[in-house]
């Protein structure tokens, strides 16, 4: 939603390779994610895409694709940058824009448990940083 998104938009940061310790390309680390979040005609596109309402750029479609299994494994499969990426975008969503977090999480976490498990290690997160 890629921790629901990475997923989202590294949640768009996800490929899967083949091998025997199966982990996400990093093809897509290097994508700038602030211009994404601030540009709201790339994030609707992404976000459209994520909900079936609007066609897929490539990495949007591996990005959907990948998303239950990066939500079901606590992106195990990331990077250091997509974990990174996805909670900045998670966080960015859910503080910033409740119009897109919200479909997003029914379609993709629609119990909560991934969004409850996010808000709980964010809080975690924050008491350790003061």
């Amino acid at each position: 939603m890629i921790m629901l998104l990475y997923l989202l938009l590294s949640v768009i940061l996800i490929v899967p390779i083949s091998g025997g310790d199966e982990k996400y390309t990093t093809k897509y680390d290097n994508m700038d994610i602030e211009h994404i979040l601030s540009n709201d005609r790339l994030l609707s596109k992404y976000v459209q895409c994520l909900l079936d309402l609007a066609p897929c750029t490539v990495d949007g479609l591996e990005l959907k694709k990948n998303m239950p299994d990066a939500l079901e494994t606590n992106c195990s499969k990331c990077s250091d940058t997509q974990k990174v990426s996805s909670e900045k975008i998670i966080s960015y969503l859910i503080d910033n824009r409740p119009d897109y977090w919200t479909p997003l999480q029914k379609k993709y976490d629609p119990t909560e448990e991934y969004t409850k498990k996010f808000i709980e290690a964010r809080k975690v997160k924050a008491k350790v940083s003061t």
